[in-house]
């Protein structure tokens, strides 16, 4: 029910040119498997500002939220012959939260890949511009992710900046 009129599909293959295999699993309400991303406290630090590890109850809310309101996907990675959740993220108009949780696969460009996949369902949706509506300032990781897939910032906020992409 995310995106009123529009069906999310059950999954959504992100395009990689090297060895890795990525795809977007659609959210099906099970998600303990990413209690660890949001005890680590500098997952939980980017996303939040903060250090406090989240409880199941907060994880299980956030969830109910973001699914609510956009798309809600696991990002997995193919490895091992099987596909691992390493992250999430949530595609709506107004804004596209995302996670690596796993510490060890920040830095390697999945992130930029999963967003410019995102951006590609945007355009097909018929989108003019999509929004991220904050990233701190000292999540230079999240900043180049989103400039790398051609969105800029556009409205200062009081712990970094709104980002818009025109397309």
């Amino acid at each position: 029910m995310p995106i009123p009129g529009i069906q999310q599909p059950e999954v959504l293959h992100v395009p990689c040119q090297d060895h890795i295999k990525l795809r977007l699993r659609k959210y099906d309400g099970h998600f303990n498997f990413a209690w660890p991303w949001y005890q680590d406290p500098e997952t939980v630090r980017l996303v939040d500002g903060k250090i406090e590890p989240y409880s199941m109850e907060r994880i299980e809310k956030m969830y109910t939220y973001l699914n609510a309101h956009g798309e809600l996907y696991f990002i997995e990675i193919f490895r091992n012959d099987l596909w691992t959740p390493v992250g999430d993220v949530t595609f709506w108009q107004e804004d596209m939260p995302i996670v690596i949780g796993d510490p060890l696969l920040r830095g390697m460009g999945l992130g930029t890949k999963v967003v410019c996949s995102l951006v590609r369902r945007g355009i097909r949706l018929g989108y003019k511009e999509l929004f991220v509506d904050e990233i701190y300032d000292y999540n230079t990781g999240s900043r180049k992710c989103f400039e790398k897939a051609g969105f800029r910032p556009y409205e200062k906020t009081e712990k970094g900046w709104r980002y818009v992409l025109h397309m």
